[in-house]
């Protein structure tokens, strides 16, 4: 053995870097023996160094470990295993596939990089990703701390940190578009909007080439490893730099006000199925990473071929320690956790009833501070909203969106479910102990139409994703307000416009942690793709030449912003009682006469008032998807005061957001509210 070979430590995982060399440990059940393949550079076809590990002298229990004198940060690095203990059923070890390691910070992608070669037979070795061993080092974070915004005051903007840069119209310098650098030049305009966090699609290393034909897997939802910081999104191509240039992003939202919480997928990964690729876990330890059936084939409650069994005690590790690392290293405020419910089931899928990763993610002392977002649902069934297991998760609202879709849409039976809805759902979220912010309400996210199409299109247009239209959702409660998709009719032009503004509206003043999604207060389409996960186009990417057409809708959104955030009755961290009580804080539901709301099925109307006393807040909300103007009696207030309208989505800029200053009071309590249409009141 080579003098500068030495036997390493089981700990930590992953390669580290120290003073006189690196340490790098794996963990595999079942190798029986790993070499560790060093490079000079990514593109090579064979390495520059091979090292076999020996189980009598580099193994520790199921830990592959060896530490090599001289090497330092930078250097890249792979892996081969060996077994005998390969079987169609639970086992992939293939020697001839290069795996890249689980816990690398930095992955390098070779110029031909290809998922083909992970599939078929034979050494893939030049087109394989590979890891990069980083420093522990000294990066000046200039005393930024987590900003800990409560549920109660937190805005979330939901973005792809390409798409939103990447359009030439972006303004940003031409060699950062689409980049973690170029998105630090945007941070203007969202402080301008008023978002208080940028919740960020999938930004560690995935396959990009999962997707159909020459097609780009855009969305980012096909991870490879949960560490490393996706390459592709740098304008600094060096591993080590390109952390610098991430830390750099996070710090400069901080010192904007603005948290960043992480999308991140535990669920699955880029091998998925039986005739996936091998990039890592497949090749360490199939049958520790999956969720398999007797016959070797995987367990598929994502959509995307296979499910990590989350449950187990090395990926229960893997992913406490990928949050840790986010949170402690990278200052991450929250994570927003795709198809969530995955993570309740069991080794055979079953869901369980106290999920021990669940459990142990929210117990984690450093991840104390930071925000827990379950999307609560899984593609094989499983729908927990609502009942998702834990003391400190919030949860997107799918019934959230699914209501209030259908209410502007102009459905019947809907009025008791919207009413519901915008008190924080309690229906959904009983325990009168859990704060209504936990419920983060939105209209539309990354996945479905954008705000634009939700109005333009009552079917989804998916042709360019090469599926024949199997694929993203037919269900989507959209209404195209006449005619399919773009048109020059004005009128169908001023009832879209209006019912986006409906949608703000209504979001913003309900109970809850509201999100918007990436330009919809611009107006962004998608041209009726409801599924553009492989659009790595102008289909996905941000327009801004679309803000000065849609500078109307852009002040709205801006003016209701500012709105709630200046009103304490948005920030109080309880369900308000809908009992008229001296002092307190509450909510009292209308119809078209005080204090009789009109529950009935046929029923597309609502009124309601909030009132918080203590503050001198009085609010009055109309909301009429009726297709007729509807008079409605507002109740009186006391001390001479009036109702001041603030909002009537009816009107054009700038009166559709008046200025309290300039507002007229009511001369009587009776208000036509014009069909489809939100009012709102301010009672001074």
């Amino acid at each position: 053995m080579s003098s500068d070979i030495h036997p390493g430590k089981s700990y930590p995982l992953g390669a580290t870097a120290y003073d006189h060399g690196v340490n790098f440990t794996v963990f595999s059940r079942n190798a029986e023996y790993i070499e560790l393949l060093l490079f000079d550079h990514v593109d090579q076809a064979k390495p520059a160094r091979v090292i076999k590990l020996d189980p009598d002298q580099h193994r520790t229990f199921y830990y592959w470990h060896v530490f090599i004198e001289g090497l330092s940060p930078g250097q890249i690095y792979a892996f081969r295993v060996y077994s005998s203990k390969s079987t169609e059923i639970w086992n992939q070890f293939d020697s001839k596939k290069i795996l890249s390691d689980p816990y690398a910070k930095a992955i390098l992608s070779p110029k031909n990089y290809s998922r083909q070669a992970a599939i078929d037979p034979g050494d893939n070795c030049e087109q394989a990703l590979k890891g990069v061993v980083t420093s522990q080092d000294n990066y000046d974070w200039e005393g930024d701390e987590p900003l800990n915004i409560p549920y109660s005051e937190s805005i979330i903007y939901e973005l792809h940190v390409k798409g939103f840069t990447q359009h030439e119209s972006s303004g940003v310098t031409p060699e950062k578009r689409g980049t973690y650098a170029g998105l630090v030049e945007k941070i203007p305009y969202l402080k301008q909007l008023g978002i208080t966090a940028v919740e960020l699609m999938p930004v560690y290393q995935f396959d990009e080439q999962d997707a159909q034909g020459d097609l780009t897997n855009y969305w980012g939802y096909s991870p490879v490893n949960f560490f490393s910081v996706h390459n592709r999104y740098g304008y600094e191509k060096d591993p080590l730099k390109l952390i610098h240039e991430f830390k750099d992003m996070v710090k400069a939202f901080h010192k904007a006000g603005i948290e960043v919480i992480l999308d991140v997928v535990f669920n699955h990964t880029a091998e998925a199925g039986k005739n996936g690729p091998v990039f890592n876990l497949k090749g360490f330890g199939n049958d520790s990473y999956y969720l398999i059936k007797s016959k070797g084939e995987y367990r598929d409650y994502t959509g995307c071929g296979n499910t990590l069994n989350a449950n187990h005690s090395i990926l229960r590790r893997m992913i406490r320690h990928s949050l840790r690392y986010w949170a402690e290293e990278m200052h991450i405020d929250g994570f927003r956790f795709d198809l969530a419910s995955v993570l309740s089931r069991d080794e055979y899928g079953m869901p369980l009833k106290n999920p021990p990763v669940l459990w142990e993610i929210e117990s984690v002392p450093s991840l104390a501070h930071v925000k827990l977002i379950a999307e609560a649902w899984d593609a094989g069934g499983l729908y927990q909203v609502g009942s998702f297991i834990g003391e400190k998760w919030a949860e997107w609202n799918g019934h959230y969106r699914d209501d209030v879709r259908k209410f502007v849409k102009g459905e019947k039976g809907i009025v008791k479910n919207l009413a519901s809805r915008i008190l924080g759902s309690p229906d959904i979220y009983p325990d009168p102990d859990r704060e209504p912010n936990r419920s983060i309400n939105f209209i539309t996210c990354h996945d479905g139409f954008t705000m634009n199409d939700l109005v333009s299109y009552n079917e989804k247009h998916n042709d360019a994703n090469l599926e024949q239209g199997k694929d993203g959702s037919s269900f989507n409660d959209s209404w195209n307000c006449g005619i399919e998709g773009a048109t020059e009719n004005q009128d169908i032009e001023s009832l879209r416009l209006k019912q986006i503004k409906n949608f703000f509206t209504i979001l913003f003043i309900s109970q809850g942690t509201p999100m918007l999604s990436m330009g919809d207060e611009i107006r962004r389409t998608q041209l009726g793709n409801n599924n553009a996960y492989c659009q790595d186009n102008e289909i996905s990417w941000m327009n801004w030449n679309l803000l000065v057409p849609n500078s109307d809708l852009h002040a709205f959104v801006r003016n209701l912003i500012s709105f709630i955030k200046e009103k304490e009755i948005f920030k109080l961290e309880k369900i308000l009682t809908t009992k008229k009580i001296i002092g307190e804080p509450h909510m009292m539901w209308h119809g078209t006469k005080p204090y009789h709301p009109d529950w009935q099925d046929y029923s597309r109307s609502l009124a309601f008032s909030l009132t918080y006393p203590d503050h001198n807040e009085f609010l009055y909300v109309i909301m009429n998807s009726y297709w007729d103007d509807l008079t409605f009696e507002l109740p009186k207030l006391k001390d001479s005061r009036k109702w001041f309208p603030i909002i009537d989505t009816q009107k054009s800029y700038p009166l559709d957001f008046a200025d309290l200053k300039n507002s007229q009071g009511l001369k009587t309590n009776l208000y036509k509210a014009a069909p489809r249409s939100v009012v709102v009141f301010w009672g001074k």
